[in-house]
């Protein structure tokens, strides 16, 4: 059990940071078990020594015994294990981009992604350029745990939730949550839930699913905009690859040497989305999970971005009309980098006919039950050395994906670097330019201030039905969005379709 000297002060610096609330303020949430606190901050009852989420239904403890703590991790750090009442693992994610450094922010990108289930501290922290120590101070003052207690709750919890939501047998569980044999697995989920696997398996009532198919559970903050996320992602699916209909995503995707079939849906009743994932190995789960948050943007804050542009006379009435907006990202960096390169030049929707039939010429076919979603993108050497004649790409369309092809799969282009070298190495590339690597850097990494200045929809929308602004006066203008000039983005796309 740890000291009481572990514990920050109540007014620690870290929780000011991460919130911007006083401890009184924080008081007040707890007490009102408001949902749009819920991920935001956790409640540590020193008594019990379990952390809950602020939305717990248990009843409330006494002030004195009450700790604040920005993260999960951070309060299992300080010695407190996770309510199975509330149960914090399927809280919705704090933003990874929240209140913390460039350095943190990638970091914890590379940690959702899994780095450290094979990987060393001192391996993360040359990769990002730094000291570990240094690393290790970064993380203690934004998100109020080291690395490492980051990693392992990311796995814990994610064992907690296929515990509690799939049939997936203990063995797989604990090979999914990046554990290497079932002997840790078992002690340290022991230690945290004070539990067993199995002992918290036989106390479910129920079992959602079937053997072939895993189902979880993606929790946002409400507003969740579900027809605007669905219909950015539809104007822009892949034919072959991807679907998005009224109610529905779904599309395949590339799990190891393996293929899945993915699937989203708003999940009735609730402020989550359902994850159904069929035919992936129980190790890429972790990692399919980690990519769909992303994607549907579930971690964000709407009433965060909403108030950055509450004064905006431009984006204020955009906001007040889709509250719940997301960040509609995209299921694989290097397959947005393909289509990116297309619509720069074409436009969407022939870059989407253009991209369907580059898949079926490079791709391969899989036997699905959905007949309109049969094929996987192919891999940058696939895509290199394939035969691209005769689809109706100009010459330099084939010279930009031949020569992006073959920097990503030679390793010059990793996807998992700094923002910053990833815009570098891409418009180094010929026929790629700034519009493209922003775009990628939006929807692909999930950047919340990538802004594509020069695409011409966000240069009209932004004129207010004059001549469309240039892409110096639009980047002048986007200053005062910062840091969230990509929610800005997708805002003035939506009011575009809206007046369309």
């Amino acid at each position: 059990m740890a000291s009481r000297r572990t514990e920050p002060e109540l007014s620690s610096p870290t929780m000011g940071e991460t919130l911007g609330l006083s401890v009184r303020a924080l008081d007040r949430a707890r007490m009102s078990r408001d949902a749009r606190f819920d991920g935001k901050f956790f409640i540590a009852i020193t008594s019990t020594r379990i952390y809950c989420r602020p939305i717990c239904p248990s009843p409330h403890a006494k002030r004195p015994h009450v700790r604040y703590y920005p993260s999960a991790a951070a309060a299992a750090a300080a010695g407190y294990r996770p309510c199975l009442r509330c149960r914090p693992e399927a809280a919705p994610g704090t933003p990874a981009w929240l209140g913390t450094s460039a350095v943190v922010r990638r970091a914890l990108r590379l940690i959702d992604a899994g780095f450290l289930d094979h990987n060393s501290i001192d391996e993360l922290a040359a990769r990002l350029g730094i000291g570990s120590r240094h690393l290790h101070r970064l993380f203690l003052r934004h998100v109020g745990a080291p690395p490492v207690a980051m990693a392992q709750t990311r796995r814990l919890h994610f064992a907690k939730r296929l515990v509690d939501e799939t049939q997936l047998p203990i063995t797989q569980i604990a090979f999914a949550a990046g554990f290497e044999s079932i002997r840790r697995f078992n002690s340290a989920f022991r230690q945290t839930f004070r539990r067993a696997p199995r002992e918290l398996r036989r106390q479910r009532s129920a079992i959602r699913g079937d053997e072939d198919e895993v189902v979880l559970r993606l929790a946002f903050r409400p507003p969740y905009d579900w027809a605007q996320v669905r219909d950015f992602l539809a104007h822009r699916a892949v034919p072959g690859i991807e679907l998005a209909s009224e109610c529905r995503y779904v599309r395949t995707a590339r799990v190891g040497r393996s293929a899945a079939l993915i699937s989203v849906y708003p999940a009735e009743g609730e402020n989550a989305l359902e994850l159904r994932v069929r035919d992936a190995e129980p190790a890429a789960l972790l990692h399919i999970s980690a990519n769909a948050r992303r994607t549907f943007d579930v971690a964000s804050d709407p009433a965060l971005v909403a108030a950055a542009f509450r004064y905006d006379p431009l984006l204020a009435p955009l906001v007040h009309r889709h509250p719940g907006l997301r960040i509609a990202g995209a299921w694989d960096a290097f397959e947005c980098a393909v289509l990116a390169v297309l619509s720069q030049q074409i436009g969407a929707a022939e870059a989407r006919r253009l991209t369907a039939r580059l898949v079926v010429r490079a791709g391969c076919s899989l036997d699905t039950s959905t007949a309109r979603v049969k094929h996987l993108f192919p891999t940058p050497a696939e895509l290199a050395e394939a035969n691209l004649e005769g689809l109706g790409l100009t010459v330099p369309q084939l010279k930009a994906l031949r020569a992006l092809a073959w920097v990503v799969a030679e390793g010059k282009l990793d996807f998992e670097a700094a923002a910053a070298d990833i815009r570098a190495t891409l418009v180094a590339l010929p026929g790629i330019g700034e519009w493209t690597a922003q775009y990628i850097a939006l929807r692909a990494l999930g950047e919340p201030d990538a802004f594509p200045a020069s695409d011409r929809v966000l240069r009209t929308v932004a004129a207010g039905g004059r001549a469309p602004l240039s892409a110096s006066e639009l980047e002048m203008r986007a200053e005062a969005w910062r840091p969230w000039r990509g929610y800005a983005a997708m805002h003035l796309w939506r009011a575009a379709m809206d007046r369309s």
